[in-house]
């Protein structure tokens, strides 16, 4: 009886092995199959091998960023809160011209904003505006990158296909909500003089928490001041703000309410709204804090309330004559001796954005259009697809 109960059992180990084989194989030929009938599958596959692994998720995000605005920065905010690690992609002045037209700010301009953001932990300059597979496979494999996300606002080639459709079909593709009430094109319309910009955003407390810090400077801490418009936030603006912070341990600024900018500069600036301003400010890395609406004098009280250390200024800035004036806005932190001009980086002001959009106005108005019709094609092609 035992011998007889040994063979049963070996005869049913036997038939569970010739089983797992058999499927075994079937599974392997269905997949060769598969492959052979649908060649560009082998991108599920690479959503298919992503395995579970230790260490940081890393996520990827790419764009032109020209004028880069709060927008870009907000967008940037929640593909890093996807991930551990946000890496950007910064598309090249060649492809940004091929397939939008000309761009306001160079890549070097670019990268130095795209670089600033608090949120951004590496950058990948001259990025491709469509993601390839031989670029997606690069991401994958030497950037170790996880998903590759995009807003929900379409992101469409000259002949209206989508530049995310290789991400979407490797299954490694995530999405994120667009910032709505800013885009470029609303800006270089108001930057090139054509009419008053209508600022559509909303400010809310919450976003403003979002874009801060949430620390304030320590018991010891030596606090920078700066202030200034800050409109269209530039290169430039970045660089400054850069050399404030590394004169102590916290930089405050100041940023100008819209009737101080509009008094001193013109009934057209700013071109960003106060809130849209400040919040430019705060998604930059040097930035510790910011004064929503600061006075355009720096007083005594002022200096002794936030228990100011230093007040810095740009050589380089739209009111770079303030010593001239018959009312200095710095003669309080001059004659304590706490005022220092700092050499600018770079020779770019707000005007110099302003003069650029002008003087390619026609470029740019074809750039927009481009956009809008292949957005019009997009919205068709959906709404055909799905029988509405």
């Amino acid at each position: 009886m035992v011998a007889g109960g040994r063979s049963e059992s070996i005869l049913q180990t036997s038939r569970y092995l010739a089983t797992w084989i058999i499927g075994g194989v079937v599974l392997g030929l269905s997949v060769v199959g598969f492959c052979l009938a649908y060649p560009e599958r082998p991108l599920a596959i690479w959503g298919m091998r992503r395995k579970k692994k230790k260490g940081p998720v890393r996520v990827y995000m790419d764009g032109c960023f020209d004028m880069m605005h709060y927008g870009h920065c907000n967008a940037l905010r929640q593909a890093r809160a996807l991930g551990d690690q946000l890496v950007v992609g910064v598309v090249s002045d060649a492809e940004i011209t091929a397939n939008k037209g000309p761009p306001v700010t160079p890549l070097h301009e670019r990268m130095i904003m795209v670089s600033a953001v608090k949120w951004v932990d590496e950058v990948i300059p001259d990025a491709p505006y469509a993601i390839t597979e031989d670029f997606m496979k690069k991401l994958f494999d030497e950037y170790n990158i996880d998903y590759i996300i995009h807003g929900d606002d379409p992101c469409l080639l000259p002949d209206g296909t989508d530049a995310y459709a290789l991400a979407k079909k490797a299954g490694r593709y995530k999405q994120i909500k667009r910032t709505e009430g800013v885009s470029s094109t609303d800006i270089v319309d108001g930057g090139s003089g054509s009419g008053t910009r209508v600022s559509h955003f909303l400010p809310t407390s919450r976003r403003i928490v979002q874009f801060s810090n949430g620390k304030g400077p320590g018991q010891d801490a030596r606090i920078v001041y700066i202030d200034g418009a800050f409109d269209l936030f530039h290169a430039g603006h970045v660089e400054i703000l850069k050399l404030a912070r590394g004169l102590g341990d916290f930089l405050l600024v100041g940023i100008h309410t819209d009737q101080t900018v509009s008094a001193n500069r013109g009934a057209h600036r700013p071109i960003m709204n106060l809130h849209e301003r400040s919040l430019s400010v705060l998604a930059c890395r040097y930035v510790d804090e910011v004064i929503i609406g600061a006075p355009w004098e720096v007083s005594k009280d002022m200096i002794t309330t936030f228990n100011i250390s230093l007040v810095v200024h740009g050589t380089i800035a739209e009111d770079s004559d303030f010593q001239e004036e018959k009312r200095n806005p710095y003669d309080i932190p001059s004659s304590m001796g706490i005022l220092k001009l700092l050499e600018s980086p770079l020779d770019i002001t707000t005007s110099t954005i302003i003069r650029r959009i002008v003087s390619n106005h026609e470029a740019y108005q074809k750039r927009n259009e481009r956009k809008a019709e292949s957005e019009r094609r997009y919205y068709e092609d959906k709404s055909f697809v799905s029988g509405d």
